[in-house]
């Protein structure tokens, strides 16, 4: 994963999308999609669902989003300074 995204606040995103089969419309079918991107607007998931919608036969059904962070702040603890003789 792209560490430089992660530090401009990327998550791991991961995205259940259930669609429609082309050939039997009444059956869903699940896609897991997983990519770093920005929550809660989620740009690159939302480029890949017009992708989707303009370029491929199964129509969407749902979209079922979870993310979370990679990289956290480290916790910084006061430590006692010692002092050698």
């Amino acid at each position: 994963m792209n560490l430089a995204l992660q530090l401009r606040d990327y998550r791991l995103t991961t995205a259940e999308i259930l669609y429609h089969l082309p050939d039997h419309p009444s059956v869903l079918q699940s896609y897991i999609w997983q990519e770093l991107d920005i929550a809660p607007k989620f740009p690159v998931l939302h480029k890949f669902l017009d992708f989707w919608s303009s370029n491929l036969d199964g129509k969407l059904h749902s979209v079922r989003v979870g993310s979370s962070t990679l990289i956290t702040p480290s916790e910084w603890r006061q430590g006692t300074l010692l002092t050698l003789q």
